[in-house]
């Protein structure tokens, strides 16, 4: 156990370096066991703020900066007018706390509007699936 602490302080320590640095961030992990899919998501952005990036910079971690990486800017990383976006719509502002943003009380994908009880179905009938396995 104290191995694997001193691994993440490093880690940590390492992340803080390249930020300072000016190293851009994408979030998302391979680590399917310790961050489910989505879920994950939260852990990490907490993570990079644990970690001394602002909220805005963790949440860009998610949305500007994959566009950057990819060169693709003209279609993806902010909400505009002719711009490919899914929305999350949250009930408190990430910028302030960003446990906020898993307080999700909808979510606007493929011209759809999903509200948190379409949400919560979606996601029970995941489990379902998953627990069928």
């Amino acid at each position: 156990m104290e191995v694997q602490k001193r691994s993440y302080e490093l880690e940590i320590k390492v992340v803080r370096m390249m930020h300072s640095a000016g190293v851009h961030f994408m979030a998302g992990t391979d680590a399917e066991t310790f961050y489910p899919g989505g879920f994950g998501l939260h852990a990490e952005l907490a993570l990079f703020v644990g970690a001394g990036f602002s909220p805005l910079e963790a949440l860009q971690t998610a949305t500007l900066n994959p566009a950057l990486f990819l060169g693709r800017t003209a279609d993806f990383g902010a909400v505009e007018v002719g711009k490919i976006a899914d929305l999350v719509l949250l009930e408190a502002n990430p910028l302030e706390d960003i446990h906020n943003a898993e307080r999700i009380a909808g979510v606007v994908t493929d011209g759809r509007y999903l509200d948190r009880e379409k949400i919560d179905r979606l996601l029970s009938e995941a489990a379902a699936v998953s627990n069928n396995r």
